[in-house]
């Protein structure tokens, strides 16, 4: 096993490997893989993505420039604004995005797990010799007309086969195929594992079935989150190219723009009103063949669009978003257009287009801010955004 450790989008690494191996780990698209300075020896580059994954005969270890804590509040916020808002997921002193992932999955469920598995009731559609709970007339007459027995029957269940437990089954199975997990978790979550042993796990491509806050499954929330997490970014399957992959990995500029994107609409719709939409299309011709389709669009209502705002990954401003996003407020009918980036530390620019009257605002966020400071940043962010800027929308 060849083991490489990159970081987000940091330098290159020269690696040792077989053609084999290099190509597919090039077709599985996780890193940029080119011929090195010698045969034999390549050069391998990650870009946005993060996490680790095990590709063939070579694991990958991708680590992220923001702080770890600071990117599981990013990935949380933007799946449940509210929850991920109030709580805190303590991460232990770990270096390394899985192993501290990994370690905070199973502390936390160990913690919620400590008073046993949390059973509810389901209802199950059943056969039976006798009558329980209520019977299926339909199914009754439909399969059997004329005979008493075996009834159709539907009746409720006090069951460990409950969505919670479902979800915290399988994340903990998933997580255990990830690699650079440390021993120690890895011999807990195998712990957790067999103490969840007669909970149903999801089948893959299977949804992650719904589940609501409630006085009853109050310990298992963080424990729930985390796992969420898990069963939304692991792999177990054949990637691109058909090659076998088990990872775990985040794209960033999607956790990004998915974070902006419903952190602005938090802070925008209960102040000043309107709706949020997340990439809504539109095009820039009559002709209908030049698509757009920008992160975060505004409306004040449904006939006037107030604003619109795309999430740039990156620390400066290039010309292609600038150009992007004139081309968004010509669509719009809008005098003002916001690009927001990450990763930059630079004052908010300003481009006054010249004989257009479209002025494209530049901001920046810093992401490794605390939370609170961060989301104050975005409230002040919508409020910029929310100032007039617009005309009546023409279709």
């Amino acid at each position: 096993m060849t083991l490489i450790q990159l970081r987000e989008a940091g330098p290159a690494v020269h690696v040792r490997l077989h053609a084999d191996e290099a190509r597919r780990l090039a077709v599985a698209g996780v890193v940029d893989v080119r011929p090195g300075p010698a045969a034999g020896v390549w050069t391998v580059r990650a870009g946005r993505k993060v996490g680790a994954a095990r590709i063939g005969d070579v694991e990958l270890h991708i680590e992220p420039k923001v702080p770890i804590e600071r990117l599981l509040f990013l990935v949380g916020y933007a799946r449940n604004p509210t929850g991920w808002r109030d709580e805190t997921v303590p991460l232990a002193d770990h270096a390394g995005l899985v192993p501290a992932l990994a370690a905070a999955l199973w502390r936390q469920t160990d913690r919620a797990l400590r008073q046993g598995l949390l059973q509810g009731y389901r209802t199950v559609d059943d056969t039976s010799p006798v009558l329980r709970g209520r019977l299926r007339e339909t199914a009754q007459l439909g399969r059997r007309p004329g005979l008493p027995l075996p009834l159709e029957i539907r009746h409720d269940e006090y069951t460990v086969d409950i969505p919670e437990n479902r979800i915290l089954a399988t994340a903990v199975d998933r997580m255990l195929r990830v690699p650079g997990i440390d021993a120690v978790s890895r011999r807990m979550l195998r712990h957790l594992a067999a103490r969840l042993a007669g909970v149903p796990r999801l089948r893959p491509g299977e949804p992650v079935p719904h589940w609501r806050r409630t006085r009853l499954n109050e310990r298992l929330v963080i424990a729930l989150r985390l796992a969420e997490l898990v069963l939304a970014d692991t792999s177990i399957e054949a990637g691109r190219g058909g090659v076998l992959s088990n990872a775990f990995l985040l794209d960033m500029w999607r956790v990004y723009e998915d974070f902006l994107s419903v952190a602005l609409r938090a802070a925008i719709v209960p102040k000043h009103g309107g709706a949020v939409t997340f990439q809504a299309r539109r095009h820039l011709d009559e002709q209908g063949r030049l698509e757009l389709r920008p992160d975060i669009v505004w409306r004040r209502s449904r006939a006037e669009v107030g604003a619109v705002v795309d999430a740039k990954y990156k620390a400066d401003t290039a010309r292609e978003d600038v150009y992007q996003m004139l081309a968004y407020c010509v669509a719009y009918r809008l005098s003002r257009g916001h690009l927001v980036y990450a990763l930059g530390a630079h004052p908010a620019t300003r481009h006054v287009v010249r004989n257009a009257g479209i002025e494209i605002v530049c901001h920046t966020l810093d992401l490794a801010a605390d939370p609170s400071a961060l989301l104050a940043h975005i409230r002040v962010l919508a409020d910029e955004v929310t100032r007039e800027s617009s005309g009546p929308e023409v279709d």
